[in-house]
């Protein structure tokens, strides 16, 4: 029975039944912990405080879940009062009883929220977790002080560093939760109120509960953190705050402060934030909000390794696809190479078992393009061949419906010449998929001449159905990452024939943040392509371009092309990997044949000369608009590329070093290649102006 409701602000209300207050959170769509949410429960906990016949109070959440988190909108601006951590504080030290009811998510500050409660009810579906870590920061509202209280250090430390959200029956496993029970939020906080006053829902609050010192786990951790990550910033603060956390409670939160607000002045975290709101920004463009056309059935041309990844990716979005091979020794492989990566995805824990058989029975193959007759959209996997490419949509024109998409996975080629051999130009897009493409997240949107707006919408929607990042891209040799990606590698290369090996330069890029240098990465992905794309460019090639091919060619004339062979720039033995001995040979006598007289580069020279070129080239790509925006070609090169996240991408870390500073470097390395290093003049511009790469994304 409700004896009294009262609104305090447009998101929080309170209802007083008996001798209990229920504080209804309502911020949709996610209540995010928002000034006005944290403002109306800070003034609901005075109001209920002061009523001596409140004797409990429940926080519960409307809508689809708790607090989800902060709110993405006041990013970036500076924080109004009450501040997180203060109200967090004050809901602890209440006299009266608090209890969270939570459900859908407790993320970041939602659950921080629901930490200084004196005790949490989850329902069932939930899911907790400490996401800061992914922002460059750690939770800072007393997450890595209560935490430890109530689960041990181990399992804190986990969960913090991770970032991944915790399933409700392992919370209560780990004593995260107090309970799990299944309901309406507002039932369960009517129930959960009236326990607590019968006694039978115990509370306890956390800066009571003392935690025992575990510096051998953390200092494990520690160690473990240099040997892998010694580049980023926040995960050692977060080691260095949970530490504290057996100090008292007060004691533990100064650290924490202090931990958290030198986290937030990093280049990292800024760069995570850029990152995260680019991942969004990279669809919210007029064309991907267009209607699309209908795809529910795909049909994909080869079963190779590119094939078989994009099917995979079609079955696991619930699509039904039709597999197309010329043979069927070849199909068979196809099939088996999905079957594989299904079975992986069971074993990630992205596919139930339950579901396995119905996903696989979703494919079909096929080895006559006839039967494509009745499919939404096609996407051609085929052989990087113009003449290959051609045939197969000439025969696509003839034998697929009125409306259908026709799509190619091309990596280099021109797709207003794919689509110009067909009577439906404004059907053919290009979509350019990321090898293993039931993996990687990035999915290049190539807008030919006269490819219809709702084909592109297409595009887009089916980026989102198979969760990938849609990035739009014009028609040009490569398109956005592999037109970049064409250019710096060559500095990789002039860098190795000057004097530097390729086993340092590897190491310079990784410590910079890329999970693998240029070298490896060519070795796995094959240097034999590589050498097929410069022997395809040879004739375009002026008299003025410097080669940087001539070692990687010998390479491959021995046979060579990487993990796929036993050796390329490496050695792959089993789990072993080392330098390949016989390439310092084929170096050495490169750079005699050449004339040149090997000199000594740093570790910072070398990613100085590897990012000037990729920025130098990603301009380029903005001044000729195959790229709209810089935050594009940075999602490009964050999902597509392996650049180091906490970097933000080519351009956001080119605003780190300033347009003026760029200029300068591209200009002293010109004075021995000046066909190369050329400034663009949209550098040019913004340095003559002040203005950074952000700008343009405004």
């Amino acid at each position: 029975m409700v004896d009294k409701k009262n609104d305090i602000n447009q998101v929080v209300s309170i209802e007083v039944a008996d001798d209990y207050a229920l504080i209804c959170l309502n911020n949709p769509p996610v209540n995010a912990a928002s000034q006005l949410l944290r403002q109306g429960l800070q003034d609901a906990m005075a109001f209920c405080t002061a009523q001596s016949d409140i004797k409990a109070i429940a926080i519960y959440g409307a809508g689809r879940t708790f607090v989800a988190g902060a709110d993405i909108k006041e990013f970036g601006k500076p924080p109004q009062a009450p501040f997180l951590p203060e109200l967090v504080n004050t809901i602890e030290q209440s006299s009266t009883p608090v209890i969270s009811i939570l459900h859908g998510t407790a993320l970041g500050g939602g659950l921080e929220i629901a930490l200084g409660t004196h005790a949490r009810v989850g329902i069932k579906g939930l899911r907790l977790g400490l996401p800061e870590i992914h922002l460059g920061l750690l939770p800072g509202a007393g997450g890595t002080q209560r935490t430890p209280r109530l689960v041990g250090i181990p399992a804190a430390l986990e969960m913090i560093l991770s970032g991944r959200h915790v399933p409700a029956a392992e919370a209560l496993e780990l004593g995260l939760i107090d309970q799990l029970c299944e309901g309406e939020a507002r039932d369960v906080a009517i129930n959960a109120a009236k326990d607590v006053l019968a006694g039978r829902l115990k509370t306890r609050r956390t800066d009571q509960i003392t935690v025992k010192p575990n510096h051998a786990h953390l200092d494990e951790v520690e160690a473990k953190l240099m040997a892998t990550q010694a580049h980023l910033f926040s995960p050692h603060k977060c080691v260095e705050a949970v530490r504290a956390s057996s100090l008292p409670i007060n004691e533990g939160l100064k650290v924490e402060r202090h931990a958290f607000m030198e986290c937030m002045d990093t280049p990292q975290r800024a760069g995570l934030i850029h990152a995260f709101f680019g991942e969004r920004a990279v669809s919210n463009i007029p064309e991907a909000k267009g209607a699309a056309r209908e795809i529910a059935k795909i049909g994909i041309i080869g079963g190779g390794t590119m094939g078989s990844g994009i099917a995979t990716a079609c079955l696991l979005a619930g699509l039904s696809v039709k597999l197309l091979e010329t043979a069927q020794e070849n199909l068979d492989r196809g099939r088996t190479t999905i079957t594989k990566n299904l079975e992986g995805a069971v074993k990630r824990g992205k596919l139930s078992q339950d579901k396995f058989d119905m996903v696989l029975s979703n494919l079909d193959g096929s080895l006559e393009i006839s039967n494509f007759s009745d499919v939404d959209l096609v996407i051609e996997a085929a052989f990087e061949d113009m003449a290959i490419k051609k045939e197969i949509f000439t025969k696509l024109d003839a034998v697929c419906k009125k409306g259908a998409v026709l799509a190619s996975n091309t990596s280099y080629l021109d797709i207003n010449e794919i689509a110009a051999v067909t009577k439906r130009p404004e059907d053919v897009i290009g979509l350019h998929f990321f090898s293993p493409a039931h993996v990687m997240k990035l999915l290049e949107i190539v807008v030919a001449d006269k490819t219809a707006p709702d084909v592109v919408a297409t595009g887009f929607a089916l980026a989102k159905k198979l969760r990938k990042i849609g990035v739009k891209a014009g028609v040009c040799d490569g398109f956005i990452g592999n037109r970049i990606l064409s250019y710096y590698s060559k500095t990789a290369s002039y860098l190795v024939l000057e004097g530097a090996s390729p086993e340092q330069v590897d190491q310079a890029l990784e410590r910079f943040g890329f999970a693998m240098g240029p070298h490896k990465v060519g070795d796995l992905a094959g240097l034999d392509i590589g050498w097929m794309t410069r022997k395809r460019k040879a004739a375009t090639r002026s008299k003025q371009d410097r080669y940087a091919g001539d070692v990687a060619d010998k390479i491959c004339e021995n046979g060579w092309f990487g993990r796929k062979t036993g050796q390329g720039y490496y050695v792959y033995d089993g789990s072993d990997i080392r330098p390949n001995p016989e390439v310092r040979t084929i170096i050495e006598a490169t750079r005699t044949k050449l004339g040149i007289t090997p000199k000594s580069f740093t570790e910072n020279e070398i990613v100085d000369r590897y990012m000037t070129a990729m920025i130098s080239e990603a301009v380029r790509v903005l001044e000729d608009k195959i790229a709209a925006r810089p935050v594009d070609v940075d999602m490009v090169f964050l999902f597509g590329y392996g650049f180091p996240r906490h970097r933000g991408g080519p351009l956001h870390y080119a605003d780190e070093i300033g347009a003026e500073k760029l200029i300068e470097r591209i200009e002293t390395y010109a004075k021995d290649d000046d066909h190369y290093w050329k400034v663009p003049n949209l550098l040019r511009d913004m340095a003559a102006q002040g203005k950074k790469f952000a700008d343009l994304n405004r």
